[in-house]
């Protein structure tokens, strides 16, 4: 079947449609208390949802919970909706829709972020979405900057905070046979043969050095005690200890 999506065990290519005569009549009978004609009204719009639930499908794991959260949305905009108006259905649904899945996503959101930050990065989606619509030309975020006088760095900063964090062992691709993770595109900079040459350079550099400068670094630097405690476990006095810590700095930066 041509469109077929299946959510919530609805099949959308099978939903009925309506025109704008058909939902503008709907809508009156509604206000009017026609429950009956509430509920084919709701199913007539549910591709709204899906239309609306897509744009989120890079932040959320499970579609068919948003999809349910959407409904939400759409349920309120038909109890709420002005006939009186004169505007499409559609153009008041989608920002109902839109927000019932943000409060959706800022509840359930593994990472805190405050309200303020999160309300930004929302402002900032909406206002890029409307320049879209309003022009034929790409929109960047500079464009959104000047339309909502606020600073760039702020608004990179915000988009930023909400993003989801994913598993490193997330799929980038896969087929039948084979299947690639985040973590295979990782590069380890820690085994390259530069470090591996500095490393040993160090290991022959502190070689040169006298067994109580050598004991002083064991105990600093590998065992990560502080000087006080170096001085105690030595006997000798704390200003010693820093001093032959430098002195033995100097030595080994000359042999490197």
């Amino acid at each position: 079947m041509v469109k077929k999506v299946v959510i919530c065990g609805v099949n959308t290519a099978e939903l009925p449609k309506i025109s704008y005569k058909e939902s503008f009549e709907m809508l009156k009978q509604i206000k009017s208390g026609d429950n009956e004609v509430r509920k084919q009204f709701i199913i007539s719009n549910l591709r709204l949802v899906l239309s609306v639930v897509q744009r989120y499908t890079a932040r959320s794991n499970n579609l068919d919970d948003l999809f349910q959260v959407g409904c939400v949305g759409l349920v309120k905009a038909v109890d709420n909706f002005n006939i009186d108006l004169n505007v499409k259905f559609s153009t008041y649904a989608v920002p109902m829709i839109i927000g019932e899945i943000r409060r959706n996503l800022r509840e359930t959101n593994s990472m805190r972020v405050s309200r303020g930050i999160r309300d930004t990065a929302y402002q900032v989606m909406f206002a890029r979405e409307l320049l879209e619509q309003q022009s034929s030309d790409e929109i960047d975020l500079n464009n959104v900057s000047q339309a909502l006088d606020l600073p760039i760095e702020k608004i990179t900063y915000c988009l930023d905070a909400i993003n989801e964090p994913i598993s490193l062992y997330e799929p980038v691709y896969s087929d039948d046979k084979d299947c690639l993770l985040y973590v295979d595109q990782i590069a380890d900079k820690s085994g390259n043969d530069d470090v591996w040459i500095d490393n040993v350079t160090l290991s022959q550099a502190i070689k040169k050095l006298g067994e109580r400068e050598q004991n002083i670094l064991r105990l600093r630097y590998y065992e990560g005690k502080t000087q006080c405690e170096v001085s105690k476990e030595v006997g000798i006095s704390q200003a010693q200890v820093s001093r032959l810590e430098k002195n033995a700095f100097l030595e080994l930066k000359q042999y490197m």
